[in-house]
């Protein structure tokens, strides 16, 4: 459970970060979306415009915040690519940037003031696909694996500081846009956000205060 935390989702305005929100508020939390579109007409949570990859506008979204218990990085993308050997450099910049750079100006704000208060709980979101990377997925794979590693670094380096670090690995989730993309799929194995966004908010709740530097495979049926 979640009751009482204050709790900030990147990516706010997706499936996901709804999803994770909708859970987060049922459990009790006091939820903070962002994302860079406008306020979507139906958030029913505070909700702040941002710039993921601008520092400066992340600063001082959370200093508006104020002091934050738990931390969902939802904010990414996807896209599948041509070969590694055809990737534009737009594609690898893409991928790196909406996927990490957001990440890193994330968590360079919002780790001090965790820091600061002596507790805190960070889940980010890896991939399935980048454990082992498939054909015309290498910018992307790579993007992820990166997310990856850093939540393993920053795991270390805050563990004893009160502070869990984990994150999720979804396969394909089950979201309009991936629908559309593959209208032939078959749906039934893919990962339902609510379901995806349940062990989201059990990797920042207080239940998991045992588990450090964790990558969770969320599958599905696939």
């Amino acid at each position: 459970m979640l009751t009482g935390k204050r709790v900030v989702v990147t990516g706010g305005a997706g499936v996901l970060g709804a999803s994770v929100a909708e859970v987060a508020k049922i459990q009790g939390a006091e939820v903070f979306l962002l994302d860079v579109v406008d306020k979507p007409d139906a958030a029913e949570s505070a909700y702040f415009q941002v710039d993921l990859l601008d520092q400066q506008s992340v600063k001082n979204c959370l200093e508006q915040i104020g002091p934050i218990d738990c931390l969902a990085n939802i904010a990414g993308g996807f896209d599948m690519g041509p070969t590694v050997y055809e990737s534009t450099e737009d594609l690898w910049e893409s991928m790196f940037s909406i996927n990490v750079t957001t990440l890193r100006r994330v968590l360079a704000c919002a780790v001090p003031m965790m820091i600061e208060s002596g507790s805190g709980s960070i889940v980010n979101v890896g991939a399935m696909g980048a454990l082992k990377a498939s054909g015309n997925m290498g910018a992307y794979s790579a993007a992820k694996s990166t997310v990856m590693r850093l939540t393993e670094s920053l795991s270390e380096e805050v563990k004893h500081q009160g502070i869990n670090v984990n994150a999720v690995l979804p396969s394909l989730i089950d979201t309009p846009r991936n629908r559309s993309d593959m209208p032939d799929a078959d749906f039934s194995g893919w990962v339902n956000p609510r379901d995806l966004a349940k062990v989201i908010c059990f990797l920042l709740s207080e239940e998991s205060k045992a588990v450090h530097g964790a990558l969770v495979p969320v599958a599905g049926l696939l």
